[in-house]
């Protein structure tokens, strides 16, 4: 007998037929005789919505729209919908089944409002639940705060509350199910030889999430990793008992190395600041990181570059496009303490990388990358490498046709 959780997302619960479907899914699995915890997002377009009467809310007080702990209680219920709705659909198929909210099992968070991050899960009566054999439909997305208030984790971390509770229950694997059937050597809508993987290592995904791939959330992976919790990303479109391998996400073996070059991602939410005539000494670099870290705002791609002056310098960096105005804002205010002339701003760039756990042990990796966007004329604005990722800031106009070269200069299309 195995242990499962099995999560599904917004599209994938979108309506009452979408919800009929997975119970269906669902079932499947439970007449297996396996034990079965499912997570749920909410339907498609309700966390939108309510985040919407929020915001309406709070545009009537010129306090402002500052999160507390009410947003919580507002934007979680469109999980604890979902859940109920299905462990019904379910009930309605002879499964034994059961809703859970966050606060029940109870999964327990730090304070941060709307950005909750996970301290820990106790799982008794939900744990004796599945032995008894009732399936645990589960609200994603949320928990419980030390002072007793309900918490959310943060825009589609319904993903991490699954591979969470995965660990915490010791379940044999986590199956996501999306509105795709794997994960893909890049994004078949630009590349339509695009493949599916049908293995790919923990550190990959975690590379390919965190350079755009949205297949699945960063900081579930990273929990899975840590924790050797194979995930499988399938679809949820598939019919109950149709052969549906997906993508297995589990720690690395021998045979993963011997692709140079797993995918290739893109993310176009990307923004270049450029500091000119920057002080040149000891520690300016550290400055700016730490005006940035206290705006709140994430730096990615970095490179200093020399001046015409010899005691001048000019750092190139990248954040989050929606992070300009705050970023700007927070060094202009510090200006004269950083020590620099003036800002340029390029919003139209994107950020396009390979990644492979191949490339550790192979050469002439980066010399293929940058001939292949070079034969295209594509300019490269800056370079950041890790141990098995490069990725290149390029002008936004080029995004698409940058994806395609580098995905071809691999033979990622071949089996």
């Amino acid at each position: 007998m195995a242990r499962i959780v099995m999560k599904f997302g917004g599209t994938s619960v979108a309506d009452l037929d979408r919800i009929r479907h997975v119970a269906d899914l669902v079932a499947v699995e439970a007449a297996k005789g396996d034990e079965i915890a499912v997570v749920v997002s909410a339907m498609s377009g309700q966390t939108n919505l309510l985040v919407g009467y929020v915001d309406e809310l709070s545009a009537d007080s010129s306090l402002g729209g500052h999160v507390d702990d009410e947003y919580d209680t507002i934007v979680s219920s469109g999980e604890q919908v979902t859940s109920g709705l299905l462990a019904i659909a379910l009930r309605r198929r002879g499964v034994k089944a059961r809703s859970w909210q966050g606060w029940q099992i109870p999964l327990q968070t730090d304070d941060a409002h709307a950005s909750a991050r996970i301290k820990g899960i106790e799982t008794l009566a939900f744990n004796q639940s599945l032995k008894d054999g009732v399936v645990g439909v589960v609200a994603g997305f949320q928990g419980i705060s030390p002072s007793g208030r309900v918490s959310t984790l943060g825009r589609g971390s319904s993903d991490t509350s699954a591979v969470a509770l995965a660990v915490a229950l010791k379940a044999d694997r986590c199956d996501i199910y999306t509105d795709v059937d794997g994960v893909y050597t890049t994004d078949p809508r630009i590349v339509p030889e695009a493949r599916r993987l049908n293995r790919i290592a923990f550190e990959e995904m975690l590379e390919l999430a965190s350079q755009g791939a949205k297949v699945l959330q960063t900081r579930s992976v990273e929990l899975a990793m840590n924790n050797h919790l194979p995930i499988r990303v399938l679809t949820s479109f598939a019919k109950p008992g149709e052969d549906n391998p997906g993508t297995l996400v589990c720690d690395e073996d021998e045979n993963m190395e011997e692709r140079v070059v797993s995918g290739v991602a893109y993310s176009r939410d990307e923004a270049q600041i450029s500091l000119l005539k920057l002080r040149d000494e000891p520690g300016i670099v550290a400055s700016v990181c730490q005006v940035m870290s206290a705006a709140n705002v994430i730096v990615d791609m970095i490179v200093q570059g020399t001046s015409r002056k010899e005691d001048q310098a000019n750092l190139v960096f990248t954040v989050g496009r929606r992070d300009v105005e705050k970023a700007v804002a927070a060094l202009e205010e510090n200006k004269e303490k950083v020590g620099f002339d003036s800002i340029l701003v390029n919003a139209k760039v994107s950020k396009v990388s390979i990644v492979g756990i191949g490339m550790r042990s192979h050469t002439g990796v980066a010399h293929t990358m940058f001939s292949a966007l070079a034969d295209r004329g594509i300019n490269i604005e800056v370079i950041a490498t890790s141990e098995i990722k490069i990725s290149v800031l390029i002008g936004a106009e080029y995004t698409e046709l940058a994806v395609r070269a580098l995905h071809s200069a691999f033979e990622l299309e071949a089996a």
